[in-house]
This record gives structure tokens, C-alpha cells and sequence, in this order.
């Protein structure tokens, strides 16, 4: 089920009658003009294909809203109007088709332009997502007005005034909707400023009912959008805030889709469709290019895999037995070798060049049989006893004894004279 609309976040009927709150949306906007329609579904697809349950296009100019029906009926995901600064754009959108409207209070505030919008969103079916971002909240074209606002609203702390204006600027806006009878609304109050989205959103979601839109506006590429966007949303997301969200990035919105949906496979929020993969970081145990073999694992089950398996892939005897047994597949190596195991299962010890083959052949042969019911994910069959660290894969137990007893090596740590 996917969350486009306002009110009440809907709740979906488990299989023993009781109900969930909907699944956590993923949305993400076209890069493109939404008259070039072409293009614009074919990013649509793309960006659907991904993982996006909801699309977002802009709407600046009526040749943009023009091309809306064309591309509402070559599309299946639902699609969000983004209203700029006409009203009338909202108005051309909804006749055309569109799952749902945004509008924005520093654009558009005209009490009768909106409630025209609102009197065309109640007659169509469809939400209104009122979004307030720190950019375009300001009065900028009256200054005496700027400061007067500025001045109202300050305060010690350090976002004080900035959610303060937020806070106003949502309740002004609001009435308009409330006043009109209107409740099928979703809220969204982004900021480039990532402690300032978290605390605009716990605010927000104290004092109104509706659905959140979250995110972090003008998160930069992709590098540094990243780390900017998940401490804000993963923050959010943790305590419960959040309907629908969107990862902002300067880069192609794919991976906004991308990071997004692993955002809400790691926080619990969604299942996972497809492996998850583990793996080592950089260490000086590592005994096999374990960096170029988890980038082709990773590949490899992209295309592959359907079920969510655990997948492991570790670079020493370290770790490797303790990911080994947690994870439904997994390797570990040393010594130019790799060990595999299946649920905690012993299946085979191959050279460095036949891991990546053998891996993928556990893996395929795996979901099998999570497809036909014979296994199930995350049982294991046998606890891991850890390997001799220095034998299979390297000098033996045996050895480091000997040395120790005939004084070649000194494993004292720390000694003191």
C-alpha cells in the first residue's frame, strides 16, 4: 500500500484480521521537464522500476500541466504535481488526472487561490501536500516585512526562529484548509539543515494530525546528501515520525530511490526485496581481494536474487564465522581461499577465482528452496565452530605452538620489565 494522500495515515489489514499503519513511502521527483513527455515517462519508468512508490514532476508553465494526461496514462505509479507560483497550474493539474497536489505557502497564499485548489482537490478525491521549506517561507520582497518577522519570531535557541516561522506559516495556512473542511492533508517542512529538520518535524508532528513528508532540501551531491539526509530522517524515521520520504540528492534521482528504500530496509520499516549483503571493511587481515569480489557479489544478486537472504561475504577467519552464522549464505577466506556456508552449513572450500561462481550458485540454489517452502530465511543448521585461524588456511595451531615453546615468537602484549 502506498501513502499518496493526507489525513490519517491509512492503516492495511494483516493476515489475522488486525491492522498495520501503511508502509513508509519512498518518493522522488523527475529531473527533466515534464512537457518533454517522452522523456518524462520514460524517467518515470526508471525511477518506478527502482523501487519509487510515488513521483513527483514539476508543473511551472501550462505546456507542463498540458502534457500531464499523456503522461498519466502511460504511467502506473501515482504522480504528484508540484505547484510553483500560479494557482492555475494546481487547478490544470487536478483536471488532468494527478494523484495529488503540492503547494507551497511562501508561493502560493492567496486565500481565495486556495481555496480554489481546495474546492478542485475535494471535487477530484485527491490530497494537497503543504510544504514549507526554509528557502521560500521568508517574506524576501519586503524587507521591513522580513525583519519584522524575523524580529516576532526569535529566539535563543538556535532554530528558534526559523520554527517558529514554520510553525505560523503552517497554522496560517492551515485554517485556509480547516475553515474550507478540508483534512486530507500531508505536511512537509524541509531545511538544508539537518538538526533543524529534525526538530521542525518533532514539532510538527505534536501539534498536527496529518501525514509527513520528510526530507532535507538542497542536500548536495550525493557524497555529502547522503550522510546530511539519513542523520535527519534515520533520526525521524527511528521515533516513529515519518509517512513518505524523499532523499534529496544534486545527482540522478535513481539513487535517491535507492538510498531510500536501504534507509527503510535497515531501520525495519520495509521488507527487503533482494539480498542484503554484508561485508568486511578495510583491514590489514584480509587475504583475498575482497573489495572487487563484494562489488561482483553485489552485482551478481542484483540481477539474481528476489528473496531477502542474508548474504555474507568477509575477508578473514576473524569475523567470517560469526557473519557465517548469522547469514543465510556466506564466505569467508583466507589464504587465497574462500569457506562457504549455507545457513550455518559447511558446503564448500573453493580457490580465490571460483568464490564468486560458487557463491552465486549457493545463493540461486538457496532461493529455491525459500521459493518450494524446503527452507526458511534466517534458521540455521549447525552452531560455527571457528576455524584454526593459521591451519586450513594458513600455517596451523600447531606451528604457532612450536614457536612459542622454542622461543622464535613472543605473544606477550605489553610486557613490562
Amino acid at each position: 500500500m502506498v501513502c499518496v494522500g493526507g489525513g490519517l495515515p491509512a492503516d492495511h489489514a494483516m493476515a489475522d484480521g488486525s491492522t498495520a499503519p501503511a508502509p513508509v513511502s519512498v518518493q522522488t521527483m523527475t529531473a527533466g521537464y515534464t512537457h518533454d513527455i517522452d522523456k518524462c515517462v520514460a524517467e518515470i519508468h526508471k525511477l518506478h522500476t527502482a523501487g519509487a512508490d510515488v513521483v513527483r514532476v514539476a508543473v511551472p508553465e501550462k505546456k507542463d500541466t498540458e502534457a500531464l494526461k499523456e503522461i498519466l496514462a502511460q504511467t502506473s505509479v501515482p504522480i504528484v504535481a508540484d505547484v510553483h507560483f500560479h494557482f492555475k497550474r494546481a487547478l490544470e493539474a487536478v483536471e488532468a488526472g494527478v494523484h495529488k497536489i503540492r503547494l507551497n505557502p511562501g508561493n502560493i497564499n492567496d486565500r481565495a487561490q486556495v481555496e480554489d485548489v481546495i474546492s478542485a482537490c475535494r471535487d477530484a478525491g485527491i490530497p494537497i501536500r503543504v510544504g514549507v521549506n526554509e528557502g521560500s517561507i521568508i517574506e524576501r520582497k519586503d524587507k521591513q516585512a522580513r525583519a519584522k518577522e524575523l524580529g516576532a519570531f526569535f529566539s535563543e535557541q538556535k532554530h528558534g526562529y526559523m520554527l517558529a516561522i514554520m510553525i505560523a506559516k503552517l497554522e496560517e495556512y492551515l485554517d485556509i484548509f480547516y475553515d474550507n473542511d478540508f483534512f486530507d492533508i500531508a505536511i512537509s517542512a524541509k531545511s538544508m539543515d539537518a538538526t533543524m529538520v529534525i526538530d521542525a518535524y518533532t514539532e510538527i508532528s505534536r501539534r498536527f494530525p496529518h501525514p509527513l513528508h520528510l526530507g532535507v532540501t538542497h542536500a548536495g551531491p550525493k557524497e555529502t546528501g547522503c550522510i546530511r539526509s539519513i542523520a535527519a530522517l534515520g533520526t525521524l524515521l527511528a521515533n516513529g515520525i515519518g509517512d513518505t520520504v524523499r532523499i534529496s540528492y544534486a545527482n540522478d534521482p535513481v539513487y535517491e530511490v535507492e538510498d531510500g528504500l536501504e534507509l527503510l530496509y535497515s531501520l525495519g520499516l520495509r521488507e527487503r526485496k533482494g539480498a542484503e549483503l554484508i561485508a568486511c571493511p578495510t583491514c590489514g587481515r584480509i587475504q583475498v581481494d575482497l573489495f572487487t569480489l563484494v562489488q561482483d557479489v553485489n552485482n551478481k544478486l542484483e540481477d539474481a536474487i528476489r528473496v531477502p537472504m542474508k548474504v555474507a561475504v568477509m575477508g578473514c577467519v576473524v569475523n567470517g564465522p560469526g557473519e557465517a552464522e548469522g547469514a543465510d549464505v556466506a564466505v569467508f577466506a583466507g589464504d587465497r581461499k574462500g569457506i562457504i556456508y549455507v545457513q550455518g552449513e559447511r558446503v564448500a572450500t573453493v580457490g580465490e577465482e571460483e568464490i564468486l561462481d560458487r557463491l552465486l550458485e549457493e545463493c540461486l540454489a538457496f532461493q529455491v528452496k525459500i521459493e518450494s517452502g524446503e527452507a526458511r530465511l534466517g534458521e540455521k543448521k549447525v552452531d560455527i565452530v571457528p576455524p584454526d585461524p593459521e591451519g586450513e588456511l594458513g600455517s596451523g595451531w600447531e606451528k604457532m605452538a612450536a614457536e612459542r615453546i622454542s622461543g622464535k615468537t613472543d605473544l606477550t602484549i605489553g610486557r613490562t620489565s
